[in-house]
């Protein structure tokens, strides 16, 4: 049993001879978003998915170290000492209270006294995505805000083993950076840094030289060195300092629609960790020359840094795990103990909702007397739906078990007609309630995938990569298709999931 918690997108996965059972987010059960508790709803699930009890574990594994995590805190704040006073006087009652004490936590939840081991952040991060990749041997590249002490992390993985070549450490960290700049934004931290993706979409890098005159000093190899003048995360629960607002400007305020300079803010340090991530990947390949590559950490979703690679780097093949920020963690740690392939072709390893199964959902229906239609079979039911999109209606998409990580993969999805020129506006303010710039994704079959976009021979199941719209494209799927003309796309391959296939088909 893996598990990954107290930070952000706290998880649990149980793998049994080395496969996967079951994988969940705690925020699928508490309906807290990015909930970082300790995930008792998400291992019950796993137990009760595998049919077993917490008694039949042979070994739980926590996702990093947290004296090591905790000695960084300590160290951070007597370094920084006194502006660190309030941060310290916050935070240290949390660490010594709950985070500190995993293994006492476990037991009293679940009751489990079994053999506890604590993996190493990163290396949980490389594991998720090697050991769940197609490939026998790869490089693997980590980036995030930090885990114990690193914040970047390359390496190689060979013979199922896997090696550490070079590190950078805290506070030196591309994750806090582009963090920065969400906060600095208005957008909320550790989750608001999609956003911060899309918005770049509508700018210019007007202020990249700026960054990195002041910010950020990037060494050939990616190796790099923030100036922590212009930084308050060691010593505060801000990210910023005044003397990164007397160099931008004062905060950007919060409103439904964006300036122009926060779009050239967001678009500076997309570009920044764009071509930084860059170097770190050819440098990588200097390491170690393989055609293949993992990339894990949560700078890992940023697809629109993944294309970028993928196209301007050196590695031929690249793969990332659904779940690539810290509740990826939960499964890789628990792979790192098991040291087995297992390569994952869906994301479908959550809650298979048996509590809303048919005669569930019937009485329920009956109950609140809400009209429903019922279908005989899945022909009549792709067709009815597939006719309701077409139509413009805007379509609930409920199936199977739930998709693991981040991304809605045609299990738990909104649906709507890509053709529609309106239909992201809909979707955006009178569905999602949110900003109107946020982009969709669309989902195309596998084989069809090259007719509307530039991506190749590349396969994007989890939606983690963006592609060029093809120019013949763009005028006919105006809602999926972003201002700068790409789209961050999920192929669905009749395989991994043949009803979404179908629907799609249809």
């Amino acid at each position: 049993l893996g598990v990954s918690c107290f930070y952000h997108d706290a998880a649990a996965a149980l793998l049994k001879d080395g496969k996967i059972i079951a994988a969940s987010e705690e925020e699928r059960f508490t309906r807290k978003k990015h909930d970082n508790g300790f995930p008792k709803h998400a291992i019950e699930f796993c137990l009760k998915q595998a049919g077993i009890t917490i008694k039949d574990i042979n070994a739980v594994i926590f996702y990093e170290k947290p004296f090591i995590k905790f000695e960084r805190i300590l160290y951070n704040c007597i370094a920084t000492f006194p502006r660190s006073c309030l941060w310290f006087l916050k935070a240290i009652p949390a660490w010594l209270n709950r985070k500190l004490w995993f293994s006492h936590i476990l037991e009293k939840e679940t009751g489990y006294r079994g053999e506890v081991y604590f993996g190493d952040h990163h290396l949980s991060h490389a594991a998720s995505s090697f050991y769940t990749s197609p490939f026998k041997e790869a490089a693997y590249l980590t980036v995030d805000g930090v885990g114990e002490w690193t914040t970047t992390s390359m390496g190689m993985a060979k013979e199922g083993h896997l090696k550490v070549l070079k590190e950078i450490h805290y506070p030196h960290s591309l994750g806090l950076l582009y963090s920065t700049f969400t906060a600095y934004l208005q957008f909320a931290v550790n989750s608001g840094e999609y956003k911060v993706m899309g918005l770049a979409s509508y700018g210019t890098p007007k202020y990249k030289n700026l960054i990195y005159e002041n910010l950020l000093e990037v060494k050939s190899d990616g190796s790099f060195h923030l100036n922590m003048d212009y930084f308050a995360f060691q010593h505060s629960f801000k990210s910023f300092s005044q003397k990164f607002c007397d160099l931008f400007g004062p905060v950007i305020p919060p409103e439904k629609e964006f300036t122009q300079k926060a779009a050239d803010l967001a678009a500076s340090i997309q570009k920044v960790i764009e071509e930084v991530l860059i170097k770190q990947v050819n440098y990588l390949y200097t390491l170690y020359p393989s055609e293949n590559l993992c990339l894990a950490g949560g700078v890992a979703l940023n697809c629109v840094a993944n294309a970028h690679i993928l196209r301007s780097g050196p590695f031929k093949n690249i793969y990332i795990q659904p779940a690539a920020g810290d509740a990826g963690g939960a499964v890789g740690a628990a792979y790192y103990l098991s040291a087995r392939k297992d390569i994952w072709t869906h994301a479908y390893y959550g809650s298979d909702g048996q509590e809303y199964e048919g005669q569930n959902i019937k009485t329920f229906l009956d109950e609140q007397k809400i009209p429903y239609v019922s279908f005989p079979n899945t022909q009549d039911l792709v067709r009815e739906t597939a006719k309701q999109i077409a139509e413009n209606k805007v379509v609930g998409w409920f199936q199977g078990r739930q998709e693991f990580g981040p991304r809605a993969l045609g299990h738990r999805s909104i649906l709507g007609n890509p053709a529609c020129k309106d239909m992201q506006e809909i979707l955006n303010l009178r569905i999602k309630h949110r900003e109107k710039f946020r982009p969709f994704a669309p989902s195309v079959l596998k084989e069809s995938a090259n007719r509307y976009f530039e991506i190749g021979d590349i396969e994007s199941p989890f939606m983690l990569f963006i592609a060029e719209v093809r120019p013949e494209a763009k005028k006919q799927l105006p809602a999926i298709t972003h201002v700068d003309g790409s789209a961050r796309l999920q192929t669905v391959s009749r395989e991994a999931e043949p009803l979404y296939h179908a629907l799609i088909e249809e």
